[in-house]
């Protein structure tokens, strides 16, 4: 079989079990198993694959039709400037969270060296990205799930970044004060399992994903440990956005705002505590 066979056929097959870009996921998953740039996939269309270089293909695909995320099969995926190692012990980061780390960056840009924590860290998308475009910050990651902070500590390293890492529920393993609470909580009702993507739903971490509460309880925490003028700003449902914006307001925050996604869906609430 040759190159051009495999990603034609790899094409069909991923159209087939249900995955929304099979050719672009096709070109990525071949140009990882192979070793090649997703130009050489065409450049060296004819070339005859060898029994190896098409199991290796094979299990790759296989994998993406049982709808794993690409991001944990290629095993790394971009965010913002960055590129984190990913796998199924935390959430792929998406880009509405970029979305998230703007306003985080807006919001500490005339703070001179900024108290930063990043709640629910997860691959440690958040926290490394303020640190890297914000070297002056002193940066805290938390995350109830030890394997998730393993990662995250495992992108810090590779990307040589200075970020603490905090094992804990929400904010109680932390004493503040900070000028800015960041967080993407699980945000997903249960009812809505059956609505969800296979790769969300069948593969990345329950805990991450769904829902109980941990926003309403964030907002309410934060106001004892931000600083006087300090922001908390949440990822959260594009329904509920009006919602966690309203509740912001009723605990006394202040500035409270709503930023939309790069898909016009409100996104990112924020507000300012000034007691």
């Amino acid at each position: 079989m040759t190159l051009a066979e495999l990603l034609k056929t790899t094409t069909g097959y991923l159209a087939e079990k249900g995955v929304d870009s099979p050719r672009v996921d096709a070109e990525l998953l071949l140009a990882r198993a192979l070793g090649l740039s997703r130009i050489e996939l065409y450049t060296q269309h004819d070339r005859p694959l060898n029994a190896e270089e098409l199991s290796r293909a094979r299990e790759f695909v296989r994998r993406r039709a049982a709808r794993e995320p690409l991001a944990y099969i290629l095993g790394d995926w971009g965010f913002r400037r960055l590129i984190l190692k990913t796998d199924a012990r935390a959430l792929v980061p998406r880009p509405e969270t970029e979305v998230l780390v703007d306003r985080v960056l807006a919001l500490v840009q005339d703070v001179a060296s900024p108290r930063v924590v990043d709640v629910g860290t997860g691959s440690g998308a958040i926290a490394l990205a303020v640190k890297s475009e914000c070297p002056a910050a002193t940066v805290t990651a938390v995350d109830l799930s030890p394997e998730a902070l393993a990662l995250a500590q495992e992108n810090a390293a590779e990307l040589s970044l200075e970020v603490t890492f905090v094992e804990g529920n929400l904010l109680d393993a932390v004493t503040g004060p900070f000028d800015l609470i960041a967080s993407n909580p699980p945000y997903v009702d249960d009812s809505e399992a059956p609505l969800l993507q296979p790769e969300v739903r069948d593969h990345e971490p329950r805990l991450a994903v769904f829902g109980h509460g941990e926003t309403e309880a964030l907002a309410d925490a934060a106001r004892d440990k931000l600083a006087s003028g300090g922001a908390l700003v949440l990822e959260c449902h594009e329904g509920k956005a009006d919602a966690i914006a309203a509740l912001l307001t009723t605990l006394g925050y202040e500035e409270v705002r709503v930023t939309a996604d790069l898909a016009g869906r409100a996104r990112v609430v924020e507000g300012r505590w000034m007691p």
